[in-house]
């Protein structure tokens, strides 16, 4: 089933993030994480890609030499484990971000293959010390891009031009959206155009970066809806559980975070207290969201299913 067929109903569904393991440690703390947040009947499961990354290492003969090295692989075989293990929809993301044009058809083609139908698009961040976003030599620097190779996979032919002998199921896919606006967007209204352009071309969904004040998300959802942007917003929510993350988190994903929940988190004097502040918050976010309708919650957690499963004790 498609994404929107899985979140069409009432209440509003319940889906979360996970991140492959990184290389070398294995799935079992991956699983353990599902399995903490199966019992809230989640819809479908997102899987994180993640693109190389320059790692610095001293030789022998004193030198520095740089080595790209892909620190969670796996993307796709992680999918394709949890959905035959648990028999839930997976959403593995596809990025443009260190992948070229041939290898992105390699990975559709894998991803029939495992009856895995269901995709996000994103762009992907910069290289770590890249001051701006640059693509693979052959690859691509817009989520607009990518989306057009998956539409003509979709129709049956190949980055070549040549036919499919036998077109596979088609993708459904969803992208991202921002209601504090990308970091890289002049404006507001520029990233809403960019949001309604991808919808043109086929996106069927999109789910926000996390958000911390509703209001944000409230008027994002109008402007998009008065630019005719009809498809589901689906709210994106990372509880924040300690006073260092009030810093790394604006940081990492260019999100405010409100003073009022600033202050409080700041009273805290222990971390379970931090931890409580946190998931307080994240509960208010999720019963306002609720109480407006909206088609379902996704939750990030960041390899961590604690405080998702404690938001979602209470809202679910």
């Amino acid at each position: 089933m498609k994404i929107t067929e899985l979140i069409s109903g009432k209440p509003a569904a319940f889906s979360f993030e996970v991140l492959p393991p990184r290389k070398g440690e294995g799935i079992k703390s991956l699983e353990a994480t599902v399995e903490t947040l199966l019992k809230y009947q989640p819809r479908y499961i997102n899987i994180t890609t993640h693109h190389s990354e320059p790692v610095y290492r001293k030789r022998s003969d004193g030198l520095v030499e740089v080595e790209m090295l892909r620190r969670r692989p796996g993307t796709v075989a992680v999918a394709a484990a949890l959905q035959y293990k648990y028999g839930l929809p997976v959403v593995p993301h596809i990025l443009c971000s260190g992948f070229t044009k041939a290898e992105t058809e390699y990975v559709l083609l894998d991803l029939q293959f495992l009856g895995i139908s269901n995709l996000l698009l994103l762009r992907g961040d910069a290289q770590k010390g890249d001051s701006q976003f640059r693509s693979e030599p052959d690859g691509y620097v817009h989520t607009t891009e990518l989306q057009e190779q998956v539409n003509r996979f979709n129709e049956g032919y190949f980055l070549s031009g040549d036919a499919m002998a036998e077109p596979g199921e088609r993708f459904s896919y969803g992208v991202a959206c921002y209601p504090e606006k990308h970091d890289e967007a002049p404006n507001i209204s520029s990233d809403i155009r960019w949001l309604r352009r991808k919808v043109e071309l086929g996106a069927e969904y999109a789910v926000t970066q996390m958000f911390f004040d509703n209001r944000k998300y409230f008027s994002f959802l109008r402007r998009v809806r008065e630019e005719g942007i009809d498809v589901p917003i689906i709210p994106g929510i990372k509880p924040i559980i300690s006073q260092r993350q009030l810093v790394s988190i604006p940081r990492s994903f260019h999100c405010d975070i409100p003073e009022e929940f600033t202050s409080e988190m700041m009273k805290a004097t222990t971390r379970e207290a931090q931890f409580q502040v946190g998931v307080e918050w994240a509960v208010a976010q999720c019963r306002e969201l609720m109480a407006q309708g909206v088609p379902s919650i996704h939750f990030y957690t960041t390899g961590q299913a604690r405080s998702v499963d404690a938001v979602a004790a209470q809202i679910f």
